[in-house]
């Protein structure tokens, strides 16, 4: 007996993929209704950015909303000009909506959340392609699992098992009776792994995570912030003297 066609496996792992212009519509669409919601609107930027972080950030704002990404979509449905715009002044923001940013809308005090991210500057280890923030070397001699950042006498030899990478790594070690040994010449005490100011490459950035040195700090720099009940826009983001800049 032929088999029917009505009698079809449908997996239920199978859905169907949100259109684009689904995901935008119920973007702009959020961003509209949490104006009438919340008494403020911050914009941020973000610098270094780690997804586990921002998960930080969320969970500590449950009782705000967070947007990130999609800064076209976000201008529009904030408002271009007085007579587009979702709330008055809106549309003063939408200049700061460049580059990795993103809409933070809460009704907690305001000093409150400047405090909260001015303090929320976890260490993460570097990525290549990154300016270093600092020079590290590792100390000639016994090579350490911290390589000098911490006293040898809390500080453990690293495994014999990572020499070769070390080496492949161009690090000029050798293996002696099981201990790693960086031997330098010309007396040389330290050998150079990267300098402050330099772009990092990923060479460089392995053998900073080997070695357990974090150099990159996740920012989240609030740009500016808006108020619902009295429309006022302050701009907060500051200048590199820290200086606030002037609208």
């Amino acid at each position: 007996m032929p088999r029917s066609k009505r009698a079809r496996v449908v997996h239920e792992t199978k859905t169907a993929k949100k259109s684009h212009k689904e995901q935008t519509r119920r973007l702009y669409a959020n961003i509209r209704e949490c104006v009438e919601e919340y008494n403020h609107l911050f914009v941020f930027g973000v610098d270094n950015m780690r997804n586990t972080y921002l998960k930080d950030v969320r969970t500590e704002f449950a009782d705000s909303r967070l947007f990130f990404g999609k800064t076209k979509v976000m201008a529009v449905a904030l408002g271009h000009n007085p007579e587009s715009e979702a709330a008055t002044n809106l549309h003063k923001l939408v200049p700061y909506l460049t580059g990795a940013v993103g809409l933070l809308f809460t009704s907690r005090d305001p000093e409150s959340v400047t405090n909260y991210f001015d303090s929320f500057r976890p260490l993460d280890f570097a990525r290549a392609g990154t300016v270093s923030t600092r020079s590290f070397s590792i100390p000639n001699g016994l090579v350490y699992s911290r390589a000098g950042e911490i006293p040898a006498s809390e500080d453990e030899p690293v495994s014999h098992t990572i020499e070769p990478e070390l080496r492949k790594l161009g690090i000029p070690t050798r293996l002696i009776k099981g201990k790693v040994m960086l031997e330098l010449t010309g007396g040389q005490d330290a050998f150079p792994v990267c300098q402050e100011g330099e772009v990092l490459d990923s060479r460089q950035t392995t053998l900073l995570k080997m070695f357990g040195v974090a150099t990159s700090e996740f920012h989240v720099a609030l740009k500016a912030r808006w108020t619902r009940e009295s429309g006022e826009v302050k701009i907060l983001e500051k200048d590199q003297s820290g200086m606030e800049i002037e609208q």
